[in-house]
């Protein structure tokens, strides 16, 4: 991404709320215009939909986004630049999906991308080049002397700034602008935080071969959306035998409060009845 010049001398400390990929890119450039930029995530660590869990002693699975893509070079430039090379790699596999009307058909051609060894890797990497607050909810902004004071949920003063971005799901974002009485501001991402749709997510390691030759698919199913072959993904471990099951919106919806057990084995189910797989599933994990 091209180097931008700050317009306006007068905003110096910036407060980004989330450490995503869109916010830590955003803390980065502003960092490159000369802005003091302080990065506040409530989870243990950055990355956003960029997730991974830690599986076994030294392996681990994405059950958050899958893959990203690369369709600006000036992105591609600002990935090797701030998170570096080694730290994301094209994922060469088989991609498909399954027709309404039978049979399976290829995914268009084009490159997929991932975190090496995990998603996590890419955000992680960025993480490095801002100053990062993990673990800290911001609950309220409060407008003070032309300056936004930032407090957490035990109320603890997190600092003032010049100006707040928020890069946090729609819904997060909506409860924050709400809870400062910032109504106006309420409305503009109302729309937003509809969009935002829940998934469960389901691990699980096989310990035999699927009969099906993708190593990512879309079945047409009413509880699938989304399959991986985790273990095919550049850097990951060998011989892992990780699949990753994700759910469509619709039956996560009608599940949110399903015991995670229950659903790991529903999944599961599905994935046989469309893959044929007859194996044993030695372990699995459910995560929403």
């Amino acid at each position: 991404m091209p180097k931008v010049t700050s317009d306006n001398a007068s905003i110096r400390r910036v407060a980004v709320i989330g450490s995503g990929l869109a916010g830590l890119v955003s803390a980065i450039l502003l960092k490159e215009q000369g802005h003091q930029v302080a990065v506040f995530e409530k989870s243990r660590g950055p990355g956003g939909r960029l997730s991974s869990k830690r599986v076994g002693d030294t392996g681990s699975v994405d059950i958050g986004a899958q893959y990203f893509t690369i369709r600006d070079p000036a992105f591609h430039a600002f990935l090797q630049t701030w998170a570096g090379n080694d730290t994301f790699s094209e994922w060469p596999g088989r991609f498909g999906f399954q027709h309404p009307q039978g049979g399976w058909q290829p995914f268009p051609d084009e490159a997929r991308y991932v975190g090496t060894p995990r998603m996590t890797a890419v955000s992680r990497a960025l993480s490095k080049h801002v100053d990062l607050a993990a673990q800290v909810r911001i609950a309220r902004l409060i407008r003070e002397d032309g300056h936004w004071q930032l407090l957490c949920t035990e109320d603890r003063d997190q600092g003032r700034f010049d100006q707040v971005i928020i890069t946090a799901p729609p819904a997060q974002a909506q409860q924050i602008l709400d809870d400062s009485g910032l109504a106006p501001m309420v409305d503009k991402v109302s729309d937003s935080a509809g969009l935002m749709l829940p998934c469960w997510a389901v691990a699980a390691r096989l310990d035999d071969a699927v009969p099906l030759a993708y190593e990512g698919f879309r079945p047409d199913s009413d509880t699938l959306y989304w399959v991986a072959n985790n273990a095919s993904k550049p850097g990951r471990e060998p011989g892992g035998g990780w699949w990753v099951l994700h759910a469509t919106p619709e039956w996560t919806n009608h599940h949110l409060e399903t015991d995670p057990d229950l659903i790991a084995e529903r999944l599961i189910g599905a994935f046989r009845d469309i893959t044929g797989y007859a194996g044993d599933v030695s372990e699995q994990i459910a995560h929403r």
